[in-house]
């Protein structure tokens, strides 16, 4: 499946988790109300997307339901498209996810899309009373029930966990076939969940594992990969000051690294090292001036065949309008000179 004729236009956005520590210097309300300006911002400054995380039951925080921050978004809003990386499948019903995702696409005229993933966090499948063992049955048939609830006609569905009869979701969304579905990628099963699914890639991890093999079974299937979008996380600090600016988000990452850290030692996935691998798709943050950021981002998307980049618009320690100014060069500055120059080399 492509959303597009011919290659994705680049494409560069914003994410948010919306998150309070403890000992912060601002509140919850506070990271909501700037969070929500910050996307009215980047809306009017032209940049393409805003994706939106999720994850349960942490101190902080932490976004647990993105439908109601897209809906409020898709209110202040008129160009941006809205997206996750990434909705926990297993967490939600398929039927009422097909509801609200309908409802949000009518909200948006059409701009909607969703990035769908297992979850790993063990304290999450124990206070929703799922196995985790379960979690890619239940996100597989998550993605079937969407497909088919969009296409307007009723259906039943026989599953391992989800039986349905003769249903038929309302509204339909603006997007004929639904918003665009998107696979995160973090190891071989991921990467062939993703092509048996035909959806868009959220590739994390080694090349060699999560994003080569995508392409090589694609083609194998006579799809072209490069019809299709392949999305990351990939921070970009816009500063003339490094030795001002990089030290309160570098201990506002730690924080966020620790966190991510401890839901992977608790899943047996190697901490705080999974974060470490030399062959991983990079996705550590970019400091520098305008020039240095083109330069970086540039590299970045020519090499890995990146057609959309998201950068953190707040880290957990920090409010949203302390990396606002930041955003703004971003997205006024760096974005477009990226544009530019990927389109003249594909010239």
């Amino acid at each position: 499946m492509s959303d597009t004729s011919g290659v994705p236009a680049l494409r560069f956005g914003i994410a948010h988790d919306f998150r309070c520590p403890a000992g912060s210097p601002y509140t919850m309300a506070d990271v909501y109300a700037q969070t929500m300006e910050q996307i009215a911002l980047v809306d009017r400054l032209g940049l393409d997307l805003v994706w939106f995380s999720e994850h349960h039951f942490v101190d902080d925080g932490y976004l647990p339901n993105f439908v109601p921050v897209a809906g409020a978004a898709a209110a202040i809003t008129s160009q941006i498209r809205i997206s996750t990386d990434i909705a926990l499948a297993p967490f939600a019903h398929p039927l009422r996810l097909a509801e609200d995702m309908a409802i949000l696409d009518q909200l948006s005229g059409g701009r909607m899309e969703l990035g769908l993933g297992l979850g790993y966090a063990p304290h999450e499948f124990a206070a929703f009373g799922m196995p985790r063992s379960h979690r890619v049955s239940y996100t597989e048939e998550c993605a079937e029930i969407l497909r088919l609830a969009w296409t307007g006609e009723r259906f039943s569905f026989h599953g391992k966990r989800w039986d349905f009869d003769d249903v038929r979701v309302t509204p339909q969304p603006v997007q004929p076939t639904g918003p665009p579905l998107w696979m995160a990628s973090t190891s071989p099963a991921s990467v062939a969940r993703a092509v048996r699914f035909d959806t868009h890639l959220l590739p994390q991890g080694p090349r060699r594992v999560v994003l080569d093999p995508w392409r090589e079974q694609m083609r194998a299937l006579g799809r072209d990969p490069d019809n299709y979008r392949v999305g990351i996380i990939r921070s970009c600090l816009v500063t003339d000051d490094p030795e001002r600016d990089w030290p309160p988000l570098r201990a506002a990452e730690r924080y966020r690294m620790r966190v991510y850290g401890g839901f992977a030692d608790a899943a047996g996935l190697g901490g705080q090292e999974m974060f470490k691998d030399e062959e991983r798709i990079p996705q550590r943050i970019i400091i520098g001036d305008v020039d240095h950021c083109v330069d970086e981002l540039t590299r970045f998307v020519e090499v890995f065949g990146i057609t959309d980049v998201v950068t953190w618009g707040a880290a957990p320690g920090l409010a949203p309008a302390a990396l606002t100014p930041s955003i703004e060069r971003f997205a006024r500055d760096v974005v477009p000179a990226v544009k530019a120059r990927v389109a003249a080399g594909r010239a």
